[in-house]
């Protein structure tokens, strides 16, 4: 079972999940002993096939750091927050969550896009 730590000091998941806002993006980074990677990527795997059936799901990327790295980053956009809640507190998803590796850590945060003039447009 993946272990789950805040990304932010302040503000948790669990504080986030309780916002009203949309769209939103998931990122999740993932740390896991390099003999672990194997099983992290079946367990996401599995995890994405059920939150891309989920409403509100747009889509999801896995990125794997380079050089030997065994950190993983999981980009994800919902539609909205309650959304991403729905799919998150599903019994089925908590379920899953047990068939990630020991190893693993887990450290979600939901963000929105933002402009910044010369640099990102919405």
């Amino acid at each position: 079972m993946a272990h789950i730590e805040e990304m932010d000091r302040v503000v948790t998941l669990a504080d986030q999940m309780q916002a009203e806002e949309g769209p939103v993006v998931l990122i999740n980074i993932f740390t896991v002993d390099a003999k672990d990677e194997e099983a992290l990527l079946k367990a996401w795997a599995h995890d994405a096939d059920f939150m891309k059936s989920q409403s509100g799901y747009i889509s999801t990327q896995l990125h794997q750091g380079i050089a030997g790295s065994s950190t993983f980053v999981n980009y994800a956009i919902w539609q909205d927050v309650k959304s991403f809640r729905d799919a998150f507190t599903h019994p089925e998803f908590q379920r899953r969550i047990a068939d990630y590796p020991e190893s693993a850590v887990a450290r979600p945060h939901l963000l929105r896009k933002l402009t910044v003039e010369n640099h990102c447009v919405a």
